[in-house]
């Protein structure tokens, strides 16, 4: 079964970094980062759960949210089974629990629902 465990949240200042990570394992070959799309999902206090970023597993194709691009970077170390979300130019609206998710489909997308696997999620607070 594949399990998914975030770290590296915490508190920052605006216009700060941040780099989350998200550790894979499972008990076969295909349960890993090379064939599980991976997603960052983020919720604030009241909001719905948004899509923040993705990478697919078969070309490392990766797509990030409007309110992201050009800040987040998502990447890869399919020998440590592990995706990254490094965070730079941080803003108070970032703020939010930030979960990783799986599914097991080449592509990724935004959409929550169609994840299958999941983290318990890491705490990020951008606050002056």
């Amino acid at each position: 079964q594949l399990r998914l465990v975030e770290s590296g949240g915490g508190l920052v200042q605006p216009g700060g970094s941040l780099r989350l990570s998200c550790a894979t394992s499972g008990t076969t070959a295909k349960l890993t980062v090379d064939y599980h799309a991976i997603g960052w999902f983020r919720q604030a206090p009241g909001k719905e759960r948004e899509g923040v970023s993705y990478i697919s597993s078969s070309n490392s194709n990766t797509n990030y949210a409007d309110s992201v691009k050009g800040r987040f970077t998502i990447s890869r170390d399919s020998a440590k089974n592990t995706v990254y979300l490094q965070m730079n130019s941080l803003k108070p609206e970032d703020t939010g629990m930030y979960y990783c998710a799986a599914r097991l489909l080449y592509s990724g997308s935004l959409i929550s629902t169609e994840y299958s696997y999941w983290g318990q999620g890491t705490q990020v607070t951008v606050s002056a």
